[in-house]
């Protein structure tokens, strides 16, 4: 038998008690992804309620929005854990609204979802800003898993003596915390960008392939193209200047390299 699912529609503010200090919800915060919350957004009923029901039996706390305008809704109140989003919404569709939300500091994990599965579809919704992109058709089992390993990239990893923080210029990088800060504070990282800075800095000075990043970073079945999509997003973050790379070098013929300095 099927559950009931347990949801915040948009315009109903859940309870206070699952929400952490810093707006984001405790789950993930505190480095676990059990009953982490996630907004479904999608302009399709059916879909929107088989998601909560599904994502809801798997042990996840599900807010739903039909549209962008609700899903900003959703956000000016709450701060979820990731976000579920179709691309060809009417009116703002998933694309814009990435775009916008990357643009204003959002830094939570996000997955498209579109009928149209191409892989230069992938590589537009990456530009774009999200995390991760699946086809539609798709089996849910297969956004569970994919949903589960962008949480663990955005919780903050075990502390380890091997992790060292990374200096890049005026930025620190604390590969251990998943936190890169500058004079001014904390610099907004999407989960994807940590999770690729975290992979450089852990070897310092060490080329690594495109292949090898994105195997670690499970971007096998969208490709290098991928992976250079997401050293572009992050080159913005803590390059002076992006088109002259200082700390995120590239190594013609065999992939990147990371090389902290001042």
């Amino acid at each position: 038998m099927l559950r009931p699912s347990v949801h915040a529609e948009a315009g109903h503010e859940p309870g206070q008690d699952v929400m952490g200090t810093d707006g984001r919800d405790n789950a993930v915060r505190d480095g676990s992804i059990a009953g982490a919350h996630i907004l479904v957004v999608d302009d399709d009923p059916r879909l929107r309620r088989l998601l909560q029901r599904y994502l809801t039996e798997q042990g996840f706390r599900i807010s739903a929005a039909a549209s962008a305008a609700e899903a900003r809704q959703v956000l000016g109140f709450m701060q979820p854990d990731a976000m579920v989003l179709d691309v060809t919404m009417p009116g703002e569709n998933g694309l814009l609204l990435t775009r916008a939300l990357r643009q204003e500091g959002q830094d939570l994990p996000i997955l498209l979802l579109t009928a149209r599965g191409e892989p230069e579809d992938r590589i537009t919704g990456l530009e774009a800003g999200a995390d991760d992109y699946l086809g539609k058709p798709f089996e849910p089992r297969e956004l569970l898993l994919r949903l589960k390993a962008h949480l663990r990239r955005f919780a903050p990893p075990p502390p380890s003596d091997n992790l060292r923080v990374v200096r890049l210029g005026g930025l620190e990088f604390d590969p251990a915390r998943g936190l890169l800060s500058g004079p001014e504070g904390s610099v907004h990282l999407t989960g994807g960008e940590i999770a690729l800075l975290t992979v450089l800095a852990r070897r310092p000075n060490e080329t690594l392939s495109r292949d090898e990043i994105a195997r670690v970073l499970d971007m096998e079945e969208i490709g290098e193209r991928a992976v250079d999509v997401q050293v572009t997003r992050l080159r913005r973050r803590i390059e002076p200047d992006p088109r002259e790379p200082r700390f995120l070098q590239t190594v013609r013929g065999k992939g990147y390299v990371l090389k902290p300095g001042l």
